[in-house]
């Protein structure tokens, strides 16, 4: 294998990283030029992805290279020094990462990066922090590349002006200041029980932690699944997200979409690595949580959904009824429900990030109160002396507002997990797995969940089918007078290009699946991912005793 292949596992690092750094030397002024450097960026980001994962996908255990798809910085084994690991399911959110972004880049060059400063070098720090989350092998870098991501957001959740976006930015910014400070505290139990943040090197040593140190370390485990869980979007830790995404700049939000899935990504790594069948007395410990949790979130974004009347909140509610499915899918576990989730996930993300762009578009040219008075009409009605001439005839819809309706209606579709897109393919795989296999995991300890989690899957997708209706028919159908918006290609483009995502993963169902459930499966297979990471041209680490090294 030669030696160019062998460095691509950190490529999603460094490209952004140069990229951003060369940004914020060019004068502000040359937007064409730091807009071409970021797209050019982050197409090599999407290439090295898509490489990544054909090359995971031709190992029969998932990792991407020879011995294990680890890359060490500075040469040094672990766990005494950093690692990135490039598998399945690392390289899937790599390559949904870069989609988004680029979607988001072509979305902001109409004129939202001229809102504010360095947003393009912002965007690179923030992918940046988010491929670094996706591929480390250890807690503690783990934590630096959240909080890179973190000082990234800050800005971006500022970008532009207005009192609102100032005040939920300020109230974001708290919240995760104080998960920051979780992280740290939650790192240090673990690290004084096991005497080790590599999460192979910990996957190895819990089994045997000795009882009396247990409730320290499962103390520690606890806080750091709060800070994931506040990222997740996890009810009742989610009050911060509705407010902070419908406040942020379109291209902002859209981007953001893939943030809640970072909560969700270690969340589910951490519980199958560390917590999995091979973890003695803490197998599993902590998924009747993630189970209830979830379905609890399911609720609260469902209720959400239906009782916003503005778009933007009904986005964010979306949000959270994504990562409360997730969520309950881990906490049930299994390859197929996991493998379905990770295909809803992808889904998912992608619709919420086009129905955000989609958003602003939709609403240009609508009065200030349009959403309230569309309410006022649909609560008591309009009566109108005389009736519009062209009610007899018809009305003419202008084909901008023909492709945003049509637009809008994939994302209610996708959102709601109605047929034919991939929303349903999704949830009907997901939902086939789960009644395939009732009595596995936290199923079989209360029985009835996973009816539970079943009907609150379809009721809740009817509810969002519900909410997403009735906001279309107040922008698109409410006779309220209004602008027609004037839409640039460069705008439209990114949302047809985040549908057709949608698409060709209807379309290709079940190649992806075959992916999905293959990247399942080497989650529950830990011993492959331990082995590599422990032996990788390093020889095998010597055994763990127990107690405090």
């Amino acid at each position: 294998m030669t030696d160019w292949i062998q460095h691509l596992v950190v490529v999603p690092i460094i490209l952004p990283l140069i990229a951003g750094a060369v940004m914020m030397i060019i004068d502000e002024r040359c937007r064409a030029l730091k807009a071409t450097i970021g797209i050019v960026s982050i197409l090599g980001m999407i290439a090295t992805a898509a490489i990544l994962m054909v090359l995971a996908s031709l190992r029969a255990d998932g990792m991407a290279f020879i011995p294990s798809g680890v890359y060490r910085i500075g040469n040094w084994p672990a766990p005494f020094g950093i690692v990135l690991v490039a598998d399945r399911l690392s390289a899937l959110m790599l390559l949904l990462t870069g989609l988004l972004a680029l979607a988001v880049a072509v979305f902001a060059l109409a004129r939202w990066h001229r809102a504010g400063s360095y947003f393009h070098a912002l965007l690179q720090f923030l992918l940046m922090g988010l491929n670094g989350a996706f591929l480390t092998g250890d807690l503690f870098n783990l934590f630096v590349f959240f909080e890179l991501l973190l000082v990234a957001s800050y800005g971006l959740v500022l970008h532009g002006s207005g009192v609102t976006r100032v005040k939920a930015g300020m109230h974001y910014i708290v919240v995760n200041l104080v998960a920051s400070l979780l992280f740290l505290i939650g790192v240090s139990l673990i690290y004084g029980v096991t005497g080790t943040l590599n999460m192979a090197d910990l996957a190895r040593r819990i089994p045997l932690i000795p009882a009396g140190d247990r409730m320290l370390f499962e103390s520690g485990a606890a806080v750091l699944g709060i800070v994931f869980l506040i990222k997740a979007g996890m009810w009742p830790l989610s009050f911060w997200l509705p407010t902070a995404y419908a406040a942020a700049a379109p291209p902002v939000a859209a981007v953001f979409a893939i943030m809640s899935k970072v909560g969700l990504y270690v969340v589910l790594r951490l519980s199958l690595l560390l917590f999995g069948a091979g973890s003695g007395a803490l197998a599993r410990w902590g998924h009747e949580w993630l189970l209830f949790g979830g379905m609890a979130t399911i609720t609260f974004g469902a209720i959400g959904v239906l009782a916003s009347q503005d778009m933007r909140r009904l986005a964010g509610f979306s949000v959270l009824v994504s990562s409360g499915t997730v969520l309950a899918a881990v906490g049930i576990g299994g390859t197929g429900v996991i493998g379905g989730a990770l295909f809803y996930l992808v889904s998912s993300t992608l619709a919420i990030a086009a129905f955000y762009l989609l958003i602003e578009l939709a609403e240009r040219g609508r009065q200030p109160g349009a959403d309230v008075l569309a309410v006022t009409i649909e609560a008591f009605g309009r009566d109108d002396e005389e009736e519009p001439d062209e009610a007899e005839g018809g009305v003419v819809v202008p084909a901008v507002m023909a492709m945003l309706g049509i637009s809008f209606l994939a994302c209610a579709l996708l959102l709601s997990g109605s047929p034919p897109l991939s929303g349903f393919i999704a949830k009907f795989i997901l939902l086939s797995a789960l009644l395939k296999s009732p009595g596995s995991a936290t199923a079989a300890v209360v029985p009835g969940l996973s009816w539970a989690f079943l009907i609150l899957v379809i009721v809740s997708g009817l509810m969002t089918l519900i909410g997403m209706i009735r906001a279309g028919m107040r922008v698109f159908w409410t006779p309220i007078e209004r602008m027609q918006p004037r839409v640039r290609v460069m705008e439209m483009v990114p949302v047809l290009f985040l549908l057709l995502g949608c698409t060709i993963l209807t379309v290709q169902a079940g190649a992806v699946m075959r992916y999905m459930e293959m990247a399942a499966r080497s989650l529950y297979t830990p011993q492959d991912y331990i082995h590599g990471v422990l032996t990788s041209s390093a020889g095998q680490q010597p055994p763990y005793e127990g107690g405090r090294p």
